[in-house]
């Protein structure tokens, strides 16, 4: 899953990034308004983390400015303001969530894991493909009720495919939103971890390619 966070506290950038990534996200980390404008724009994200009161552009208009170029992803809100005014501001915007700082940084995990989950349609926390489970909270597999032994890429690129179960998901996209900006698309590392995630699902038949589109997780 790929992150957008921006905020301008480079202490508090630097310990949300660290959360963030240590759950298997892939984040981009900013300061200001005009470089959250555009990269939100330009790139693919899964959910961003924004704070309201950024230098050059405030956080309210840079959602607004997301969501009037059609940006769907889940936005979570990060500010030192209390007033309802201000919530309001950030909801008619197109804020998915809400929190006031001081916080707790596990919080902000948790809430995003939702907000993400929900976006791809999963109303639990638990989501099931046959036999195969995913614990969102816990960041685990289980596959016939028993622990399933990831690398951590191999989770991310699972854990990808399982928010998206039942659709066809190009190599392109995979990359967009689990690799670093520079990953070569060219290079068979999405493959060989496909193979590996393959032969540890098996005997199910879960993991399909195809042909010519991408990938796919579904029962059948």
């Amino acid at each position: 899953m790929r992150v957008l966070l921006v905020e301008d506290d480079a202490p508090l950038r630097a310990q949300l990034a660290a959360a963030l990534r240590g759950v298997g996200w892939v984040v981009d980390a900013v300061a200001d308004g005009d470089e959250a404008l555009w990269l939100g724009r330009e790139e693919g994200y899964d959910a961003a983390v924004l704070d309201l009161g950024l230098p050059r552009r405030d956080g309210v208009s840079v959602l607004q400015a997301w969501r009037d170029a059609e940006r769907r992803f889940p936005v979570l809100v990060l500010t030192a303001r209390n007033r309802w005014s201000d919530k309001l501001a950030g909801f008619g915007a197109g804020a998915d969530d809400y929190l006031t700082k001081p916080f707790e940084i596990d919080e902000v995990v948790l809430r995003l894991k939702a907000l993400m989950r929900r976006a791809s349609g999963h109303a639990t926390p638990t989501i099931r493909i046959g036999p195969l489970e995913l614990d969102t909270v816990a960041c685990r597999f289980h596959l016939d009720g028993q622990p399933l032994v990831l690398t951590a890429g191999e989770y991310r690129l699972l854990a990808f495919l399982a928010h998206r179960s039942g659709r066809t998901v190009s190599r392109s996209e995979i990359a967009e939103h689990i690799y670093d900006r520079d990953f070569d698309l060219d290079s068979n590392v999405i493959d060989v971890q496909i193979g590996r995630i393959r032969r540890k699902l098996a005997p199910h038949r879960l993991l399909h390619t195809e042909r010519g589109l991408g990938f796919r997780l579904g029962a059948a």
